[in-house]
């Protein structure tokens, strides 16, 4: 045919001629470096612009002229037309058979009376040519809609294989399309135009046609629209820094793992806390990355985030349980411990003060909160990864699974650690199977606690061995074992036992002494005391709870049960109500508010130990009473952080207490011995001088013929004092003034003296009840 149906453009690259001087410029084509994917959205960027919602963007120079330039070169294109046959000389268009008289176009076979170029074997109905050896059909108006509903662009969210790929990694580039070679695009010019239309005025080469689709811009049918980056007047950060982005994705995912990692190999116990454990490969995340790697995208979504969350509350049980580790040598208990963590808190303000405990305590919730984040971000942002390079993940899963099976048949290590790891399962395992025992443990006490060899021993039988004496059971805070045992602190400590020893027999005491192991280190005194009191092994909470709302009778209760002694109790300690003492026997009971202490406190300790034997021999001991007495008192002065330490003074200047401010101002600040762990023990070695100086020196002067006093620590100090693997033991001594006292324990094999040997009995803590109260009494009664 003489002439083709729509107007064509004349092929032209971007190499400038004399006829096109002006290269065509191209989008800028971004870098595949960029690590995005066309088809991925971008967070810090808006959507591109669709047909539904049309880009409020200028474009960029050298794009696209403006609409009033490019009216005005179609303007010019119109009124001049370049000489050919179809124009005289002067311009003017030849008179011929396609046109009037008045220079329109004669309507014709290949055009409608309206001027619509009609169909024909060379265009398909809507303009488009046709392919070559297409037959020559009617246009179907379903085909047409359906034809117009693919060149529509699609608004919907593009679908890809994979939506969980990691946007910071994906390469292709977004701003070259790979449109089929064999498919036509009805809005690109006909690479090999027919004859030109010569009722189509030619344009001028120099000038972009408006109408006509830029060979490097995206058509409406484009499969692939840019990405936002690629948006004119938006590039993004990413786009204008492809480098710098490229280095913060991989930081990003490193640290991701790392934090993984750390959350699966880091043990719960700071003792164990060496670079080994950190030299493994942990099953529970190949595991966990493999069911990743297998899930849909959108449960795998959920798993990752559920899967996070969890890495987070486990990563925060671990730091539980190196605290509880290292305070109380044991880990943290899901159900019963919660409530020490308001003792905790008590016990900063006591050390750092009420404006710094606030911080701790503001601080460790942010580090909690951010652990979860954290692990949750991490959790998320490797599983894209796996999603976007799923081949590679899958062979380096097979890899590591190949490794840990390996290593564990073989039972390979590092410094004693095993290569092949499941220490985060074996911990939740370990703390599944805890939790189910403190549950059982509940009716297994209450069992234990019914079997009681004196319940019906009568009152008159009880502590006969005893009668007429005045009896004090004294409690030193944190006098362990290793406050003798420890090289640092033998020496010294040693002497002070040795002078204290030799003071007492000088004022006609004996004394022997031994070994207990107590349930708990490092802190839990009310535990030990119950222990020590009730013959029962009260190891946590829920033990003590059910121990005080029952009626067993303690080795205090059986003093008021014979109604052969007045009971009393010096508790400097308690600084409110404490309802249990009623259960432990005690007919009045002195805490910090009720001794008339005006002085500063230490530390922790509400009142110099001084004091508190002072403040006993004023109130009661100085007093003469109808009954004996026998006294429980607790000596708080060598309670953690044992800084600053009370000294001794002479008892007629101690008066109301006040003197003491002056000492606790010349005292050490907590803040700067924890600095220290050398300092921590040096000042610990230092409080247990001062609190049994203070025991001895109180009974030495005050004491009498019917004096007995059993005296103990309660716990070990704290993993600063002991190290890793000092054990439970406690020493014990009984000072008596009556040599017959101490015949009636001639078979407990006890050391003489204040300082337990090395190969003294060692007995756990809870059988000296029913072993006293033999030794001072009849035999049980079954």
């Amino acid at each position: 045919m003489s002439h083709t149906s729509s107007r064509q453009l004349p092929d032209k690259d971007d190499t400038p001629t004399a006829e096109d001087p002006t290269p065509t410029v191209l989008p800028e084509r971004r870098s595949a470096e960029d690590g995005h994917r066309d088809d991925a959205p971008r967070d810090d960027e808006e959507a591109a612009p669709t047909d539904t919602e049309p880009a409020d963007t200028e474009p960029e120079a050298g794009e696209a002229t403006t609409a009033a330039d490019t009216a005005a070169d179609t303007s010019t294109a119109e009124d001049t037309a370049k000489p050919d046959d179809t124009s005289t000389p002067g311009d003017t268009a030849k008179p011929d058979d396609t046109y009037t008289a008045d220079g329109t176009p004669k309507p014709d076979d290949t055009s409608t009376p309206d001027g619509t170029p009609k169909p024909d074997d060379t265009s398909t109905p809507d303009g488009t040519p046709k392919a070559d050896g297409a037959p020559e059909t009617a246009p179907d108006p379903e085909a047409t809609a359906e034809a117009e509903a693919e060149a529509a662009p699609d608004t919907r969210a593009v679908p890809e294989t994979d939506p969980e790929t990691d946007s910071d990694l994906a390469t292709p580039d977004p701003t070259s399309p790979d449109p089929d070679p064999a498919t036509p695009d009805p809005t690109s010019p006909d690479p090999n135009p027919a004859t030109p239309d010569p009722t189509s005025p030619d344009p001028d080469p120099a000038t972009p046609d408006p109408s006509s689709p830029d060979p490097g811009t995206p058509g409406p049918t484009d499969p692939s629209p840019a990405a936002p980056d690629s948006v004119p007047g938006r590039p993004g950060w990413r786009g204008k820094h492809p480098d710098a982005a490229r280095v913060l994705a991989w930081t990003a995912t490193g640290i991701a793992v790392a934090l993984v990692l750390f959350a699966l190999l880091v043990p719960n116990d700071l003792a164990r806390f060496t670079p080994s454990r950190f030299v493994r490969i942990p099953a529970e995340g190949i595991l966990g990355a493999a069911l990743l790697l297998v899930l849909p995208p959108k449960p795998r979504r959920i798993a990752a985030v559920v899967g996070g969350v969890g890495l987070g509350l486990l990563t925060i049980l671990k730091f539980l349980d190196m605290g509880f580790y290292w305070s109380l040598e044991r880990p943290f208990d899901l159900v019963l411990d919660w409530v020490l963590l308001d003792d905790a808190e008590s016990f900063l303000k006591d050390s750092i003060g009420g404006g710094g405990a606030l911080a701790v305590v503001v601080g460790v919730i942010a580090l909690a909160v951010a652990v979860v984040a954290l692990m949750t971000w991490s959790v998320v942002r490797l599983t894209r990864l796996m999603a976007s390079r799923r081949h590679f993940a899958g062979r380096t899963l097979l890899v590591l699974g190949t490794a840990w099976m390996t290593c564990s048949v073989l039972t390979l290590e590092v410094a004693g650690v095993p290569v092949a790891s499941r220490s985060a399962a074996t911990l939740l395992e370990n703390r599944a199977d805890a939790v189910r025992a403190g549950i059982k443990d509940g009716r297994a006490f209450a069992q234990q606690a019914s079997v009681d060899a004196f319940a019906d021993t009568p009152s008159d039988q009880l502590l006969t061995g005893l009668r007429g004496k005045d009896v004090i059971f004294a409690f030193i805070e944190s006098y362990g074992r290793s406050a003798i045992d420890d090289p640092a602190m033998t020496e010294p400590i040693n002497e002070t036992l040795t002078a204290k020893t030799k003071e007492l027999s000088d004022a006609g005491y004996s004394s022997q002494s031994a070994w207990l192991r107590s349930p708990v280190a490092g802190a839990g005194s009310w535990l030990a005391h119950s222990t020590f009191l009730s013959g029962l092994w009260i190891k946590n909470q829920q033990r003590y709870r059910n121990l005080t709302s029952g009626n067993r009778m303690t080795l205090t209760e059986a003093f008021r049960r014979t109604d052969a002694w007045r009971t009393v109790g010096i508790m400097p300690g308690v600084t409110r109500a404490w309802p249990e003492g009623k259960f432990f026997g005690l007919d009045h009971i002195y805490d910090s508010r009720q001794l008339g202490y005006q002085g500063p406190k230490f530390s922790w300790s509400p009142v110099p130990d001084q004091y508190s034997l002072a403040a006993f021999e004023r109130l009661e001991h100085g007093k003469k009473h109808s009954k004996p007495l026998m006294s429980e008192i607790i000596l708080t002065s060598s309670h953690n952080p044992w800084a600053p330490i009370p000294k001794t003074i002479p008892e007629d200047q101690v008066g109301d207490g006040s003197v003491y401010d002056a000492i606790h101002d010349a005292g050490k600040d907590p803040k700067e011995v924890w600095k220290d762990p050398a300092k921590v023990r040096d000042e610990y070695r230092k409080a247990i001088q001062y609190s049994v100086t203070s025991l001895v020196d109180y009974v030495a002067k005050h004491g009498n013929k019917n004096t007995v006093l059993v005296f103990l620590g309660d716990h070990q100090p704290n993993r600063t004092v002991t190290g890793d693997k000092a054990g439970r033991d406690v020493p014990i001594a009984i000072v008596a003034h009556d040599q017959g006292v101490l015949d009636r324990i001639s078979d407990w094999n006890w050391t003489d003296g204040l300082k337990p040997a090395t190969d003294a009995p060692e007995w756990r803590m809870d059988t000296f009840r029913d072993r006293f109260l033999t030794a001072y009494g009849p035999k049980p009664t079954s």
